[in-house]
């Protein structure tokens, strides 16, 4: 199985491979535009030599994923932050590469070794494993662009743990929009944090939190390596740094090198000029567009709904929309029939109609994609699966300057 996300997301092919139990490794790859070209303009392709080439790999055993990882260059950075919670920061020194890593991927060879050799318990070398795992499904459903392979192949053993893919691709997902709220002020889990006006923060904050912020907060340490120093998610280290960011009292800083992963990031976010994408939703029943309306808006897209196919029909032009949501089932003209005439319009030739329906047929499938349409999404539909979709053609919405929720850096969560 091979292809361009362009035509599948990471989420569908990870779907694909629990849902046939294979074994064997996905790997993806990626070329990141220079000075964010590809972000702004994302119908630009560049030559590769105008970019930088990012490689992502995943083990899987039985549908269930083995380990994860950025690349396979043999850098054992991410281990040594992940060890460092345990007081482990030099561990690894003197070692001699283990048979495992010359066979498998080095730095699984050095976790098995170090639980091998007893210097981490069965439950520290799972928990470390998990969220490498996570860290790279972070990252891969972030990506837009990009080519991906999977080969079918024994499994990757011997096994520490394995991870079942729907429910860690759901939480990853939230995350990821999560992520989000914070543009423009954070932009990548490889930014540096350093601190810029240490009174008022020693004001704002508990002493502890202050001593914790300002010990890690040295201009080199990334958020990543933050998350990873204190065993939690990157999206709550975010959100716990975020109003001082905006405040101006904390700068972020981009770490531009050949190990450091900050270039390597494809947020595929907006600059914060951007226009806020606007989108189209034609379905004759009202729950349904008003759940797409709730779902979207609060996303950053904007968003026009039509109840009548011929309302929508005369008033659809002005609004130039970057995507249509189109119902099949709706009184004349129907969802097919609809698509055929916008397709008929040089305006609509280009734009992406996704197909709602309550169908999951192969028939309906096949005709609407003869009809013209881009996609296809079955009703109901969550919140998580309308965003991805929408994000495959549109890139992400406009956020908000304020997230949701607001977490101070002395958040218990965040263990500090």
């Amino acid at each position: 199985m091979q292809g361009n996300l362009n035509e599948i997301d990471i989420r569908s092919i990870l779907q694909l491979i629990e849902l046939g139990q294979r074994t064997g490794e996905l790997f993806v790859e990626t070329y990141s535009a220079l000075p964010t070209v590809s972000r702004i303009y994302p119908s630009v392709h560049l030559s590769r030599d105008a970019a930088s080439q990012n490689s992502w790999f995943v083990f899987f055993f039985n549908g269930q994923i083995v380990y994860a990882a950025e690349s396979r260059d043999g850098n054992l950075g991410r281990l040594r932050d992940y060890l460092r919670y345990y007081q482990l920061n030099n561990v690894l020194d003197g070692i001699e590469r283990p048979d495992l890593a010359s066979t498998n991927a080095p730095e699984y060879g050095f976790l098995w070794h170090l639980l091998e050799t007893h210097r981490l318990t069965p439950m520290q070398g799972r928990s470390i494993l998990r969220k490498m795992i996570h860290e790279t499904l972070f990252d891969l459903l972030s990506l837009h662009q990009g080519s991906f392979i999977f080969d079918m192949g024994p499994a990757l053993a011997p096994q520490l743990t394995t991870l079942e893919i729907t429910p860690s691709i759901a939480k990853i997902a939230k995350q990821v929009q999560e992520w989000k709220q914070f543009y423009p002020h954070v932009q990548s889990p490889n930014q540096c944090p350093s601190i810029s006006d240490v009174d008022r923060l020693r004001e704002a904050l508990p002493p502890k939190a202050f001593t914790t912020l300002s010990r890690i907060s040295d201009g080199k340490t990334s958020l990543r390596q933050m998350s990873r120093y204190l065993h939690r998610e990157i999206v709550p280290i975010a959100k716990a740094i975020y109003p001082y960011v905006k405040q101006g009292w904390v700068q972020l800083f981009s770490v531009q090198s050949d190990s450091s992963p900050a270039a390597k990031f494809d947020s595929g976010l907006r600059p914060p000029t951007a226009r806020v994408p606007r989108i189209v939703c034609i379905d004759d029943e009202k729950t349904i567009r008003k759940t797409v309306e709730y779902m979207l808006e609060q996303h950053g897209y904007e968003i026009t709904s039509f109840g009548s196919s011929l309302k929508a029909l005369s008033l659809v032009f002005p609004l130039k929309p970057d995507l249509i949501l189109c119902d099949i089932a709706m009184p004349e003209p129907d969802g097919y029939e609809l698509c055929a005439m916008l397709r008929k319009s040089a305006a609509f030739r280009q734009t992406p109609i996704v197909m709602l329906t309550g169908k999951d047929g192969f028939i309906d499938r096949v005709r609407a994609r003869m009809v013209g349409a881009s996609d296809y999404l079955t009703k109901p539909f969550g919140e998580q699966e309308l965003l991805m979709l929408v994000e495959k053609y549109v890139g992400p919405g406009v956020p908000s300057d304020r997230p949701s929720s607001e977490t101070s850096f002395d958040d218990p969560e965040l263990g500090l």
